[in-house]
């Protein structure tokens, strides 16, 4: 779940990860009034959504009067914004924060992420930080080091060797981004730019956090940072009911467990030429009544056509639970509509046999390759 860049830093200061004054406003006349509180000779006035990429969207000004800023922000707010993490769909700009513009003269990039062989924090830097970071090390990864932050890791030596001047205040500041990364469930931790502040010391200028959505349980002082982090309704419903759900612009409702599984579903689905309505991941917490939740938001959405059920059961998620909840939310829509359905592992032949019970208009099919194949066809797509 990604924290707007003020929350971001306002969770991140907390740890003494130092950031240039700012404010949130809602409105143009908020905005004016809110930049009056900076000590400033110039601002800059950031739309805030919930993806990278703003500034090449147009989603950063800069003003140097207050009057100009209410006029940046009125421009912004309401605006669509479409960058490479959002989509064609784009995300409606319905705040922006406006902070101390900083002159940059170099700009350099941290970020801590877990390492998924070993669950451990690993740090990851770069003296080329910026708005066209992304695009740079996409062409040349050798950009970007890495350290893996073991209780022997030399922060220090290592950003000095790459090059990061005053190293050791830099290591500092890494101490309280992986401080902060521990303590709350962070998934991703990013400073992009990361700037020299003229004074032997570090400013975070923009920065990025994700957290682990699986651990909110643990995190109830949290609530407040997540609360407007501009969730749809459905997605909304979705986290309260043990389901991660993100909106897609396809016809294709997918109903699958694992992040990793769901993933895989969409690029197969888009690589055979059809169109994910969304992403899914069932937690492994979900009973079948959230399970049913989640799909009757499925059944529930207009440009659904067909569903289609990709499950892989074992651990704490079997097959019929699955199907239980989605014989559940099938028994309360007015819509009924095609389903295909892949189960596997435990429980996979007792799921079937509920969907097969329940008079559900469901498809067996027996392979991940098959189950794509004849969702596609009957949502009207075709293969490559």
């Amino acid at each position: 779940m990604n924290l707007s860049e003020y929350r971001s830093k306002e969770l991140l200061a907390q740890y003494g990860v130092p950031i240039p004054g700012g404010r949130f406003a809602a409105s143009g006349e908020e905005a004016e009034a809110r930049c009056r509180e900076i000590d400033a000779r110039k601002y800059v006035v950031k739309a805030q959504i919930n993806a990278g990429g703003r500034g090449l969207a147009g989603g950063i000004k800069f003003a140097a009067t207050p009057s100009a800023v209410r006029s940046e922000a009125q421009a912004l707010l309401g605006a669509k914004l479409v960058t490479e993490q959002t989509g064609s769909t784009g995300e409606v700009v319905r705040g922006v924060y406006v902070e101390a513009a900083v002159d940059i003269s170099e700009s350099f990039y941290v970020a801590l992420m877990l390492d998924p062989a070993t669950a451990e924090p690993v740090l990851l830097a770069s003296t080329q930080g910026g708005v066209a970071f992304e695009g740079a090390a996409r062409k040349n990864p050798d950009i970007v080091e890495s350290l893996a932050l073991t209780a022997e890791a030399d922060i220090a030596g290592f950003l000095d060797r790459l090059g990061f001047p005053d190293a050791q205040k830099a290591a500092q500041l890494v101490d309280g981004l992986r401080e902060a990364f521990l303590k709350n469930d962070m998934t991703l931790a990013e400073i992009n730019p990361l700037v020299p502040d003229g004074a032997g010391g570090w400013l975070a200028v923009d920065a990025k956090v994700s957290l682990d959505g699986n651990a909110l349980f643990r995190h109830p002082e949290l609530e407040a940072l997540i609360a407007d982090q501009g969730l749809t309704v459905a997605e909304r419903v979705a986290q309260e009911n043990e389901i991660n759900l993100v909106k897609l612009d396809g016809n294709i409702g997918v109903v699958v467990n694992g992040a990793g599984l769901g993933l895989v579903t969409n690029d197969m689905l888009v690589e055979a030429g059809g169109k994910p309505a969304n992403f899914m991941d069932i937690r492994t917490t979900a009973t079948s009544f959230h399970i049913a939740k989640g799909v009757e938001l499925l059944l529930d959405d207009p440009s659904v056509k067909i569903i289609l059920v990709n499950v892989h059961g074992g651990g704490m998620t079997v097959c019929d639970t699955v199907a239980e909840g989605i014989a559940f939310a099938y028994s309360r829509s007015k819509r009924s509509l095609p389903i295909v359905a892949r189960f596997a592992g435990q429980s996979a032949e007792w799921a079937h046999k509920i969907l097969k019970d329940r008079y559900l208009p469901a498809e067996e099919v027996p392979t991940i390759g098959k189950a794509v194949q004849r969702a596609v066809e009957l949502a009207g797509g075709g293969t490559r």
